[in-house]
């Protein structure tokens, strides 16, 4: 590998289209941005992305070797001799580029990439600046280019500009650029051996995808690996898009160090989930929320990998966090078929085993039935009646020594409520342990349901793990307990994702709605916007707020209050003013008129001292008796709005209680979102009260929404806070938002 991939990657996009449903769409090239409307969002971002065409990436006809070598001791040699062999096995013509060489390995050298003999479809760049050739190659119609040269955004600021120069040249050419700053994983010796659906491998660090690569050795296919570097042209999303489409690829496995463009991702993202193709990705690197979110509560409740999590779990991403689960979640995924049932059954050798395991399930989410009566009597014919066999099925030991062992798996698999076997082997006791594995390997191949084995020895040289569990295709193999039921639950939850799946991108709106006008005239670019000016805002887009008056005067602030209703609340509108209770600018609970003077006055006066400008006085209906929520909109730098609700009120940003939506969603991911609430209990009504009315929770965060893409460009943060969630039926009300626009 020549040089690190630890680079951090840029957030300038190149904005692609894309292929919905499976339909290609005209457009311009791989690098354009579309003109026609329909493919556009109403904030002027891509709902459909190219899928480029890698065909002749990974089985390219005709290969130029740029700085080709045959002398001994030159690390371009040994790259050079990899990649005539790779070319041999993907059954490639081979030119060797050197400008002082005749001849490499035996094969005609040409002097550039303009004295190619014939169009080739990949460039591998052997050179420390590969910016000069991006011409040459353009050029000579070369198709895709790698560049394996180090120095550019890993290195510091100005290897960020020598790579925005690179990137932007390669963007003008129309040629497709892998790297830099990557190395040879595109080009390893795959097993040809292995059948059934293949894992396709994405890394941004190479050696981080050699776990994932050597499942080969334990029989699981892999198809492709892209290893992206720098990813100057060439991203994630763009291999993602590509691996979804190909018929031999079961699942997609990625390391990702940062993700180069959001909108890009999710468009990856939903093409897969069309397909019905998993992902599964380690995700690392954690990066600041910027910035503007210094005003809101909002901004102060989720950073950067908040959001990043939100976007994978609404596009049905499976996040992992380490390369042990990567593993272990992309071999099952890639080898089990579509779950018969969501129950798990536990069967041990030992009821200690089992409580644990069933314990360990539950807690990661997973659904154990207890086994029916009947089934409990079937299974004492062949376990002792003192042992448990309701789920977790403790036999005993003993019976997985004879024909007993088969008949207690079978009779489990049998059962219709139950879709996974999990049997945990602690250690190896043979000959029982090697006759219970070769039961479940039979079993498995006889059934349609998921058989699982936590093979739990240290030392896993044993011939009943090697030659009995890792020789088959049907089981499904494990070290530790964790990752069993980690992938498991991603199993289930992947297909249930599926099969009910509706992209976001189908339903997001495509023209601005009649409120986008009045809206857009309330703007003040780079200030914040007074309370009065941000429920106009609220108003213009259907939310609603209490009746409420801004008045200049004591006179009329009485006249105001008689007309609104006592109780009234007064609150000073100004906008420089983020949290007014901490400063003293509410007065709540007046009900009479002695009392709006005074406050008024007092208001007026706390303004003064304070040096707050002041735009008036809110006289406020006083609205009581509900769950208040904050809901609003913050501007992430990888993908744009995005929209956070959770618990507010006063003790909003202490007990940090919110969920993250990624625009676009629908109402089902908007339910997912309150759902994923520790104070969900709140709105199903506690200690007497009444439920509150989620529906118009959920109306409100999806007219947030609406705001939030046809504001983009005007709006920095959105606040309402608190939103006061009424009884069931009765709606929700705005009675404090918070704007500051961009």
């Amino acid at each position: 590998m020549l040089g690190s991939t630890h680079g951090t990657l840029t957030t300038d996009s190149r904005r692609a289209r894309v292929i919905a449903c499976g339909e290609q769409r005209p457009g311009p090239a791989v690098h354009g941005r579309t003109d026609d409307p329909a493919d556009l969002d109403v904030s002027g971002r891509p709902l459909y992305a190219d899928v480029p065409d890698l065909a002749r990436f990974f089985r390219p006809e005709s290969v130029a070797v740029v700085g080709a070598s045959d002398a001994e001791g030159r690390p371009n040699t040994g790259i050079t001799r990899q990649l005539l062999a790779w070319a041999e096995r993907v059954g490639a013509r081979v030119h060797p580029v050197h400008p002082s060489r005749q001849a490499v390995f035996g094969l005609p050298c040409v002097a550039s990439v303009a004295e190619l003999p014939e169009q080739v479809d990949l460039a591998v760049l052997l050179v420390a600046d590969p910016l000069p050739l991006v011409g040459e190659l353009a050029e000579a119609k070369v198709r895709f280019a790698v560049a394996f040269a180090s120095g550019f955004a890993e290195t510091g600021e100005a290897g960020a500009e020598a790579q925005r120069l690179l990137a932007d040249t390669v963007r003008r050419s129309g040629l497709r650029l892998l790297g830099p700053n990557t190395n040879l994983n595109a080009f390893e010796r795959f097993r040809e051996d292995l059948t059934g659906p293949a894992i396709a491998l994405i890394t941004q660090s190479g050696h981080q995808g050699r776990p994932v690569f050597a499942l080969q050795e334990l029989g699981i296919r892999l198809s492709h690996w892209a290893p992206t570097g720098n990813e100057a042209d060439l991203e994630t999303s763009d291999f993602v898009s590509w691996f979804a489409e190909q018929p031999e690829v079961g699942v997609i496995a990625a390391y990702v160090e940062g993700l180069k463009d959001g909108r890009a991702f999710l468009l990856a993202a939903d093409r897969a989930a069309r397909r019905k193709v998993p992902v599964v990705a380690v995700k690392v690197g954690r990066t600041e929320t910027g910035a503007l979110t210094a005003a809101s509560h909002t901004g102060k409740l989720t950073g950067a990998d908040d959001v990043v999590d939100a976007a994978m779990r609404q596009y049905g991403v499976i996040r992992v966090d380490g390369l042990d689960e990567l593993q272990d979640t992309a071999a099952l995924l890639a080898r089990a078929r579509t779950p018969r049932a969501d129950g798990v059954a536990v069967c041990s050798i030992s009821g200690g085993t089992g409580a644990h395991v069933a314990d360990l399930a539950t807690a990661a989410g997973l659904r154990l039935p207890r086994l029916s009566e009947a089934k409990q009597a079937e299974l004492h014919q062949w376990i002792p009646e003192y042992l448990s066999v309701a789920n977790p099925v403790d036999n005993g030991g003993h019976p997985v020594g004879d024909e007993r062992g088969r008949k207690i798996i079978d009779a489990i698999l049998a059962d219709p409520a139950v879709g996974v076997l999990v049997c945990p082997v602690t250690g190896p006791f043979p000959p029982l342990s090697d006759r219970l594995v070769r039961d479940l390997v039979e079993a498995a191949e006889e059934t349609d349901k998921l058989v699982c084995v936590v093979w739990g020895s240290p030392v896993g040289t044993e011939p009943a793990y090697r030659e009995v569990l890792l020789g088959s295709s049907r089981v499904a193999t494990f070290r530790t307990v964790g990752n069993c039921l980690s992938a498991v639950r991603a199993w289930l939850d992947h297909h249930r994702f599926v099969s009910g799946y509706r992209s976001p991108f189908d339903e997001a709106p495509r023209t601005l709605s009649p409120s986008f006008r009045k809206a857009e005239a309330l703007m003040q670019p780079g200030r914040q916007l007074s309370e009065h000016a941000a429920k106009q805002l609220l108003r213009a887009y259907g939310i609603r707020v209490p009746r409420e008056q801004l008045v200049t005067s004591a006179a009329g602030a009485v006249r105001a209050a008689g007309q609104v209703g006592y109780p009234v609340v007064m609150k000073a509108s100004g906008g420089q003013i983020a949290h007014k209770t901490e400063l003293g600018l509410v007065k709540i609970g007046l009900t009479s008129a002695s009392q709006v003077r005074d406050a008024y006055r007092e208001l007026t006066d706390i303004a003064r001292y304070e040096g707050v400008a002041l735009d008036g006085v809110l006289v406020c209906q006083m609205v009581e008796q509900g769950v208040e929520m904050v809901v609003g909109v913050t501007h992430d730098e990888l993908f744009g709005p995005t929209v956070t609700v959770g618990l507010g009120g006063v003790l909003v940003e202490v007990l940090r209680d919110a969920a993250v939506g990624v625009p676009p969603f629908g109402e089902e991911q908007a339910r997912d979102m309150l759902a994923g609430l520790r104070c969900r209990a709140l709105l199903d009504g506690v200690r007497g009260r009444p439920p509150a009315d989620r529906d118009a929770l959920v109306e409100v965060v999806l007219r947030v929404q609406r705001m939030a893409l046809e504001l983009d460009g005007h709006i920095a943060e959105l606040d309402i806070n608190p939103l006061l969630v009424l009884p069931r039926g009765q709606g929700a009300v705005a009675l404090d938002a918070l704007v500051v626009c961009r």
